[in-house]
């Protein structure tokens, strides 16, 4: 098949798997619809740039890579998609089994936790101490970038995680009494996300927040001006993007990059710096050229998993990570990585490809998909730390662009932070057990039993 053909059939896949979304109630069809948009820009997207234009590699734009540019496009994108079309149409058939389950079962209501006093109160805790974290990685210059392999400060870090999960609660879960205090609310967190989304040259934060507003949406029930609104937000979150990062460099990096840039369409400029982010096609390469197995075997896989859910301090020695080993292993085997320490995105069909071949792709895929139906639950949970996870999900990046071992290592991370949220739950919910004000304590006389057996008043 041509490439051409091969990005046609991973659209209609796409098209197929939105359909089936809308079919499906309540959150679940929220991630389905971003799912298939995100990869459309990786899969889609980038490839229809690429065979259009034909760009030529130059040092900064990752857009064209070279072992497509140098041996032809169409030739060798459509042997790199063929995994990717086997990937996106047994996910396709996964969603419309499952819509056509979820079509007869009950609405759900509202989740559980909206009715708990402290909840809200929590998350704005959270976010606080999230903010903080972020005030002094900033002030202490230990902000990680998109693909470090490590950060300076792995405590701060952490703690702002914590912002990103209280910022998805807060615009999922908060409901002010006035719709003018709403809208100031849930604008006040976006406009935060973006610049945070900016400071750390990761699409995912904005991508989350945006996210967030469409499922309140979803469990508020939509109607034709919150969809409208979503949609504008997601435009706006990727134009505002790459103009707010125009502000991070020099002129004459900006001089260079327009340099480079000129060998795209007018039309296609704008979306550039947020189509760089979306690099799956990248990892499809890597895939295609490593080839299946001889990577991990399926006992290194599972104990991989396994490891990354528990603390490395209680390990006592340094976790897999799958994003660098990618980096290393997978691309390394056909691009030159010596000079080069990043953690890359692999995907689930990818990291499948790799791993088992085709059985594996079935394998990755499912998982992905089991994935989300979990976060879909426990969105609902009456149990604090798994409604933090599912959060957390919420605002990252595994059910899009990693596989299962990056996703396991997303859940481990997340334990821990479901861990430190639900300390600072219970610390809210006694602080204002206190400072509830108690009912004035009723001085009842005793009854005391007199001589004769008979009940009196003392």
């Amino acid at each position: 098949m041509s490439a051409a053909t091969d990005i046609a059939l991973i659209a209609v896949a796409l098209i197929v798997i939105v359909f089936a979304a809308l079919r499906i109630p309540g959150v679940a069809r929220v991630f389905l619809i971003a799912q298939a948009a995100f990869w459309s820009l990786s899969y889609v997207a980038r490839p229809v740039v690429l065979l259009i234009v034909q760009p030529q590699t130059h040092y900064g734009d990752n857009v064209p890579d070279p072992r497509l540019a140098d041996l032809g496009y169409d030739r060798v994108m459509s042997l790199v998609l063929d995994h990717v079309v086997f990937g996106l149409w047994v996910y396709a058939g996964l969603v419309v089994a499952y819509a056509l389950w979820a079509r007869r079962q009950p609405m759900r209501p509202e989740p559980a936790l909206t009715a708990n006093a402290d909840f809200v109160p929590a998350l704005a805790t959270m976010y606080v101490v999230g903010l903080l974290g972020r005030g002094a990685s900033m002030a202490t210059g230990s902000v990680g970038q998109a693909g470090d392999v490590g950060v300076a400060n792995p405590i701060l870090s952490f703690v702002t995680i914590l912002a990103t999960i209280a910022a998805m609660g807060l615009i999922i879960f908060l409901r002010p009494a006035r719709q003018q205090t709403t809208v100031l609310v849930l604008g006040g967190l976006l406009a935060v996300e973006l610049m945070w989304t900016v400071v750390v040259e990761s699409k995912t934060p904005i991508l989350g927040a945006a996210m967030a507003v469409a499922v309140r949406f979803a469990i508020l029930g939509w109607n034709r001006t919150k969809a409208y609104g979503v949609g504008a937000i997601g435009i706006v979150g990727i134009l505002g993007f790459g103009w707010l990062q125009s502000f991070k460099i020099t002129e004459f990096a900006k001089s260079e990059a327009a340099l480079t840039d000129s060998q795209y369409p007018a039309l296609v400029r704008p979306f550039l710096s947020i189509l760089r982010r979306f690099d799956l096609l990248e990892a499809a390469t890597d895939a295609y050229f490593h080839g299946p197995d001889y990577w991990l075997t399926s006992t290194e896989v599972l104990r991989h998993g396994t490891f990354s859910l528990i603390p490395g301090q209680l390990l006592g020695t340094q976790k897999f990570q799958s994003g660098v080993a990618w980096a290393n292993d997978i691309r390394g085997a056909s691009v030159d990585m010596s000079q080069v320490s990043v953690s890359l995105a692999e995907g689930n069909v990818n990291e499948g490809y790799v791993i088992g071949g085709y059985p594996g792709v079935v394998l990755g895929v499912a998982f992905t998909f089991l994935l989300l139906l979990a976060w879909a639950k426990s969105l609902y949970s009456r149990y604090f730390p798994l409604v933090i996870l599912a959060l957390a999900m919420t605002g990252s990046s595994a059910l899009f662009e990693r596989g299962f071992l990056g996703s396991m290592e997303n859940l481990g991370k997340f334990l821990q932070a479901a861990v430190l949220a639900w300390l600072i739950y219970l610390a809210v919910k006694e602080f204002r057990r206190r400072a509830k004000p108690q009912p004035p304590a009723i001085d009842v006389p005793a009854l005391s039993v007199g001589k004769r057996g008979s009940a009196q008043w003392d």
